[in-house]
């Protein structure tokens, strides 16, 4: 059975003349007037939740138009939305928090690291059978989780430098208490008691602000992947997703045949690769889920194509998946085209760049997704920082 699968993308909003990002995602959702999009925790960010969809096709049409309805509303406001980690042109304030009195606590409790949250990211929630097994999949999902991470790397630039990190965002979304690997768990019981006894701790105040790389839905019958940059390239978003939705299909499947614990239980190993594939993105080395040793990100990421090959295959996802994993190793990550675009033009190209890419501007490899736009309708996933 082909399992559904679902994306949450974030968006900057920025200022079309200066480049710089501004609190005005309330304006964009107040001119929208659509179900499907929400504000996040910071007011620079908008959201964009996807429709269910059993095919990569769909997905991609549907992000696409939300991407375009997106571009068109902000534009009208003298705003430019953009996908990526980062932008290199911000300035944190606390005083640029969405209204509730949950940010507002988060805000006043995180201080300098909510201040700094100026970030966003790309989510896929993938179906699972129930809660149990999505809990024992993630340890089976989770050491693969840092090449998705290096394919998404966008996010080179922080407060007008050049960090030398692929994903600087990563080095961010790692300072709050919870964010990085899952962990291992027998099952649903156990994960549940786990977060319980984080909320009793009083360091976070509810199981929103678990922010683990992969975790199961707290509404929805879905594994939920974190570890993702926002995506300049909706193809990137796409190509991800049919990776993560083929992990999962073969952890259920694995799962379904096999008696005792998913996996030994050492993932101590995986915050260092994440740490790794956040540094080098598709340009350097990654660490092998398989030898845990050194490879280039090419050898992994065709590893991890040929192990999924099946998984791929059977959801009808293998001619897309590779045909947009080879044009992604041809072209490098997006940090990496970011600064050659600031090495030649400056920062305000890169912004220039960004939007473009966004929108679907990529020259020949233009975005033009066939099928009918999404339809307004219920979206399986909700929040993505504030979740």
């Amino acid at each position: 059975m082909t399992l559904r699968i679902g994306a949450e993308e974030e968006f900057h909003v920025l200022d079309v003349e200066s480049g710089r990002l501004v609190p005005r995602a309330r304006a964009v959702l107040d001119r929208l007037h659509m179900p499907g999009f929400t504000t996040e925790f910071q007011q620079s960010v908008v959201e964009s939740n996807s429709a269910v969809h059993d095919t990569l096709d769909a997905l991609l049409a549907d992000l696409a138009w939300s991407r375009r309805l997106l571009d068109a509303t902000a534009s009208s406001l003298g705003l430019v939305v953009v996908a990526a980690g980062t932008v290199p042109l911000a300035r944190p304030s606390p005083r640029n928090v969405s209204g509730g009195r949950r940010y507002r606590h988060m805000a006043d409790e995180y201080r300098r690291v909510a201040d700094e949250q100026l970030i966003c990211s790309a989510q896929v929630h993938v179906d699972v059978p129930d809660r149990d097994t999505g809990v024992r999949a993630m340890c089976l999902v989770s050491p693969w989780l840092p090449p998705l991470l290096a394919l998404s790397a966008s996010s080179p630039f922080w407060l007008g430098t050049d960090t030398g990190y692929a994903s600087w965002r990563t080095m961010l979304w790692q300072r709050w208490p919870t964010a990085g690997p899952a962990g291992c768990y027998s099952g649903s019981a156990a994960y549940d008691a786990a977060l319980e006894e984080l909320i009793r701790s009083g360091v976070i105040s509810d199981e929103g602000m678990v922010y683990y790389d992969v975790r199961p839905s707290a509404h929805q019958r879905t594994l939920e992947m974190r570890i993702c940059d926002a995506c300049p390239r909706v193809e990137t978003v796409v190509l991800v997703a049919g990776l993560f939705r083929a992990l999962v299909q073969d952890a259920v499947e694995r799962l379904a045949h096999r008696d005792g614990p998913a996996c030994a239980g050492r993932h101590e190993w995986l915050r260092a690769a994440t740490w790794r594939a956040a540094r080098s993105g598709l340009e350097g080395p990654l660490v092998d889920p398989v030898t845990r040793r050194p490879e280039p990100a090419r050898v992994v990421l065709l590893g991890m194509l040929a192990r999924l090959r099946p998984a791929l295959e059977a959801s009808g996802d293998w001619g897309t998946v590779h045909e947009l994993l080879e044009r992604a190793l041809a072209d490098g990550s997006a940090a990496h085209r970011l600064r050659q675009v600031a090495g030649k033009e400056g920062l305000r190209a890169v912004v220039r760049t960004l939007a473009a890419e966004t929108r679907g501007a990529t020259g020949s490899r233009a975005v033009t997704p066939t099928g009918p736009a999404r339809a307004p309708r219920p979206s399986p996933v909700v929040g993505g920082t504030g979740s």
